[in-house]
C-alpha cells in the first residue's frame, strides 16, 4: 500500500498519471487528486471521455499507460482538461479509493533505458573528486554524452534495492598490479535524476529536431540511477559503465506531463558551441522547467536532508536528449526512459550524489544521529522528492524511495 504523503502535490493543476491496483479494481491507468486515487478504467466504462476525439475504447484499462501515452498531445490534453473539470463533481460510484488502499505499479512498459550526462555541475563536481581535474569530457559542449542501461532492471519507487555483486580492484593490495576480486559492491551509492518518458513513439531513419521534441514527451518522472561505485570503477575502461548500474533504477509512480509543467517553464543555460542543426533547442528562456528537487536519507529512522538541487541548471534539456538519441538513425519507442544524470549544484548541499560530497570516496559524509558514512548502507533508505516551483505549487512528483537490502 502506499503512503498518503504529498497530498498537496496533486491539485487540479497537476493531473498526473500513473497504474494502480486494489483489491477492489483490476490494474489500470489511474490520476490522483489530493489522497483520491481515480479509476480512469471505470471512468471511460461510464462514458465520462466520450467528447474527446480518438480516445481508444478501453485505452485506460490497459496495465501501462503505453497505448495512451503513445497518442497525439491533442488526445491527452482532451483527456486532461475533461478530468480538471470532473474531478470537482461527484464522481460515479466505485471509481475512487484512497491512496492509502492501492498498490502503485510501474506506469508504463520500459523497453529501452538511456542515461545521460546533462549536469555541468555534476561533471566537475564527480571530476574534481575522483580525478582533481574538474575538465569536462571531450564532446560535453558538443551533445549530451550518455549510455544505454539495462530496461529489464527499472522498478517502481518502494521496491528494494539489493546490494549487487560484481568486479572489484583491490585497491589496498601492495602489488603493483593490482588483484580484481568479485564480491558484493562496497561503494553504493544514489543519483539523483529526472526521467524523461517517451509517449508518441519515433520511428527508424527519421530522427527529431529538439525544438519540435515535446511532441514525442509523454511526461517526467523521479529517477534514482542506483550505482555501484566500486564495481564501476573496475569496469568504466574502457567502454562505461555496465552491471555498476544495472540492477537497480527506481522511478516514481506518477507522471507529470509537460503540460501540467507550462507554468513552471525557466530559462536553461546558454550553449556557447556551435551545435548540430538538430540540437539547437527552443528559446533559452523558456528551455527548462524550475523543478526543485531534494534527497532524505533515512538511518536507523532518521532522516537526513542531503542535498536540494534544480532541473533548471542542467545543460541539457529533454528535448536535446531525444534529439541526440534518435540522431543516429535509431527509433525511440513509447515508454522509453532517458534518465538527464546526477542533477546537481555547484556547491556543497546541491550535490546529487554521494560521490560527489565524500570527495570520491576519500571523506565521511554527516548523517543524522551523529552517524557518518562514506557510502551507503545494508538498511539505509534514499527518499526523493520534486516539486514545480515553490512548494504549495500544486504540481509536485511525490516521492521516490528505495531501500538497500544485504546482497544475496
Amino acid at each position: 500500500m502506499t503512503s498518503p504523503a504529498y497530498n498537496n502535490h496533486f491539485s487540479l493543476a497537476n493531473i498526473p498519471f500513473g497504474v494502480a491496483s486494489s483489491p477492489k479494481h483490476a490494474t489500470q491507468c489511474v490520476t490522483r487528486l489530493e489522497n483520491t486515487v481515480v479509476f480512469l478504467g471505470v471512468l471511460q466504462q461510464q462514458n465520462i471521455f466520450k467528447n474527446v476525439p480518438g480516445l481508444p475504447i478501453d485505452v485506460f484499462k490497459q496495465a501501462t499507460l503505453n497505448n495512451f501515452a503513445a497518442l497525439d498531445k491533442s488526445i491527452q490534453r482532451g483527456v486532461r482538461a475533461i478530468l480538471q473539470v470532473v474531478l470537482t463533481k461527484e464522481l460515479p460510484l466505485g471509481s475512487t479509493e484512497n491512496i492509502s488502499a492501492v498498490s502503485l505499479h510501474l506506469p508504463v512498459a520500459v523497453g529501452g533505458f538511456t542515461d545521460f550526462s546533462c549536469s555541468l555541475h555534476h561533471v566537475r563536481n564527480a571530476g574534481r573528486a575522483i580525478l582533481n581535474d574538474e575538465t569536462p569530457p571531450r564532446g560535453f559542449f558538443n551533445f549530451p554524452i550518455g549510455y544505454n542501461g539495462r530496461a529489464s532492471t527499472i522498478v517502481v519507487s518502494g521496491t528494494p534495492i539489493v546490494r549487487p555483486k560484481g568486479h572489484t580492484i583491490d585497491r589496498s593490495a601492495t602489488t603493483e598490479q593490482k588483484p580484481i576480486l568479485f564480491g558484493p559492491s562496497k561503494a553504493m551509492d544514489y543519483e539523483l535524476e529526472i526521467g524523461v518518458i517517451v509517449g508518441k513513439p519515433v520511428p527508424p531513419e527519421k530522427g527529431v529536431n529538439a525544438k519540435d521534441a515535446d511532441e514525442h514527451i509523454f511526461g517526467l518522472v523521479i529517477l534514482n540511477d542506483w550505482s555501484a561505485r566500486d564495481i564501476q570503477g573496475c569496469e568504466m575502461v574502457p567502454l562505461g559503465p555496465l552491471n555498476s548500474k544495472a540492477f537497480g533504477t527506481s522511478i516514481s509512480p506518477w507522471v507529470v506531463t509537460l503540460d501540467a509543467l507550462q507554468s513552471f517553464k525557466s530559462s536553461g543555460p546558454t550553449h556557447d558551441t556551435q551545435l548540430a542543426s538538430h540540437l539547437e533547442d527552443v528559446a533559452v528562456a523558456e528551455s527548462s522547467y524550475d523543478i526543485a528537487l531534494e534527497v532524505e536519507l533515512v538511518t536507523n529512522g532518521q532522516p537526513t536532508t542531503l542535498s536540494r538541487s534544480n532541473f533548471r541548471d542542467l545543460h541539457w534539456s529533454g528535448r536535446q536528449m531525444v534529439a541526440h538519441l534518435a540522431s543516429s538513425g535509431a527509433d525511440l519507442r513509447t515508454g522509453d526512459i532517458l534518465g538527464t544524470g546526477t542533477v546537481s549544484g555547484s556547491e556543497k548541499g546541491g550535490y546529487g550524489c554521494l560521490l560527489e560530497m565524500n570527495s570520491g570516496g576519500k571523506e565521511l559524509v554527516p548523517f543524522a544521529n551523529g552517524l557518518k558514512r562514506v557510502f551507503l548502507e545494508d538498511g539505509d533508505i534514499v527518499q526523493m522528492t520534486a516539486v514545480a516551483g515553490k512548494d504549495g505549487s500544486g504540481v509536485g512528483f511525490g516521492e521516490c524511495v528505495g531501500q538497500l537490502l544485504p546482497a544475496l
